[in-house]
């Protein structure tokens, strides 16, 4: 790994000796070693998200602690000695540190120990974040996936009264959620307007059973609107579909509580190596 790729970020030269000579800086001097804030934590290098905040955790160790990634965020390597596991940027093979598990701290049971200096962070306050339903999220997230300007995407449930649903209580009863996605992107890179069309174009939104030969109310059509200003997007791009002469049946709906859908769930078709059978691109405007 090296740092010639024109697309990476410059690095200092006490950046390279740990980002690239695989080095460790000393604890407890990192800056986000005891960082409280709320946002995302990107690779130094090439600007890929790694971990949310909400991963975050005090292990008292001297480096940041982060119990989850961001899928597929980050990779791993058997030291040479064969006593610890490297953690590298899965994008560019940027190193973060070393991970550790059976220790006990949360719930997950794993410590993503990570140098401080070898990540940005930004602020929650400079994510967007959009929420669509366009029948089964397996398709619509295939199509979101790697769009740039697209942090991250997850999918799972909403609208509904159920508190932290399963799959087969969404699929099988009343609970009133839709199959979603939710969205965090960069409001400097993509708007919400981009992202709602491509939303329209990927599904059929003059269906009203369901989406494709997927029937149900919980593929119905809809747009979780977070503020005004995504309401009147939503309801512009609606009216010029309309005048287009397309009947259309997407809800606007404010959005409620996003409940995180199983693993298995997330990035379906990527796992799987095959493409969507209920969702294609139309160009529709």
């Amino acid at each position: 790994m090296n740092n010639e790729n024109t697309d990476y970020n410059d690095l200092t030269a006490e950046e390279k000796a740990v980002i690239i000579d695989k080095g460790t800086e000393a604890p407890f001097k990192g800056f986000y070693t005891d960082y409280k804030e709320k946002g995302l934590y990107i690779c130094k290098q090439c600007s890929k998200p790694l971990f949310w905040s909400d991963s975050k955790f005090d292990s008292r160790c001297g480096w940041p602690s982060f119990d989850d990634e961001i899928n597929k965020a980050i990779s791993y390597h058997p030291d040479p000695d064969g006593r610890r596991t490297e953690i590298v940027c899965s994008n560019c093979g940027a190193h973060m540190g070393h991970v550790f598990e059976g220790e006990g701290y949360t719930e997950k049971n794993k410590r993503h120990c990570v140098n401080s200096i070898s990540m940005n962070f930004i602020p929650e306050g400079e994510i967007g974040k959009a929420v669509f339903a366009g029948g089964c999220f397996w398709g619509v997230q295939h199509f979101f996936n790697g769009i740039p300007g697209v942090y991250t995407s997850r999918v799972g449930y909403t609208g509904g009264r159920k508190e932290n649903p399963s799959y087969k209580e969404v699929c099988n009863s009343d609970t009133g959620h839709l199959e979603a996605i939710e969205i965090s992107y960069n409001r400097e890179a993509i708007s919400y307007e981009e992202l709602a069309k491509l939303f329209f174009e990927i599904h059929d939104p003059t269906q009203t059973n369901g989406q494709g030969p997927d029937l149900g109310e919980q593929y119905l059509s809809a747009v979780f609107y977070k503020n005004d200003e995504q309401r009147e997007t939503a309801e512009k791009l609606i009216g010029i579909l309309k005048d287009k002469g397309y009947d259309v049946a997407t809800e606007l709906i404010e959005t409620s509580v996003f409940w995180e859908a199983e693993d298995y769930h997330q990035f379906y078709y990527e796992k799987k190596g095959s493409t969507p059978y209920c969702h294609f691109y139309t160009k529709k405007f």
